[in-house]
């Protein structure tokens, strides 16, 4: 997933504040139903997979595996491994461009 219109969305929703980033922020917006997908590092931990997979398999959120190193590059913080987009529309058009690639 190298697509540099998914990464500029990426960071155009974290410049517009619809991005919550790190492992303990992720879960709890996946929990309050304030996340639309997910995107998990290659990079991350194995603990900090299962967190993530076992949280949007039980609340249905999409969760996408991206190349290592390019969440916290596009988000602008250094060493994120996990991001929950928040609905709305940039949501929808993340989602129509992963679509494609595969789901964990």
């Amino acid at each position: 997933m190298s697509d540099a219109k998914v990464w500029g969305l990426i960071g155009l929703a974290s410049r517009a504040g619809q991005i919550a980033s790190g492992e303990s922020a992720c879960i709890l917006a996946i929990r309050r139903g304030e996340a639309a997908l997910v995107l998990l590092d290659a990079g991350a931990s194995a603990g900090a997979r299962k967190a993530m997979s076992d949280a949007c398999a039980y609340r249905s959120v999409p969760l996408y595996l991206v190349e290592a190193g390019r969440i916290a590059s596009s988000i602008g913080k250094p060493g994120r491994k996990v991001a929950a987009i928040k609905p709305g529309s940039l949501a929808q058009q993340l989602q129509r461009l992963l679509q494609p690639d595969s789901n964990i």
